[in-house]
């Protein structure tokens, strides 16, 4: 693996776990009930987010860089 594709992945998963964590202080604020499934069951926690577009969309704009961020250092 290239220096330039290790970096991509790395800030790629560093990007999705930062926005699982910010959906997850979103959730929280907005019912527990999502809090706990964004903890237990962090990829319904991204149907949460297009539910909530108000509320989550930031976060979820940040998930899409992350996994773009992946795509290209695995394409």
């Amino acid at each position: 693996m290239e220096a330039s594709s290790a970096v991509l992945l790395t800030l790629g998963a560093a990007t999705l776990m930062i926005s699982w964590v910010l959906l997850l202080i979103t959730s929280w604020k907005e019912d527990y009930t999502w809090g706990l499934c964004t903890l237990f069951l962090p990829p319904l926690s991204y149907l949460y987010a297009l539910a909530r577009l108000d509320k989550a969309g930031e976060t979820l704009l940040l998930a899409v860089i992350g996994w773009v961020m992946i795509f290209f250092a695995i394409g």
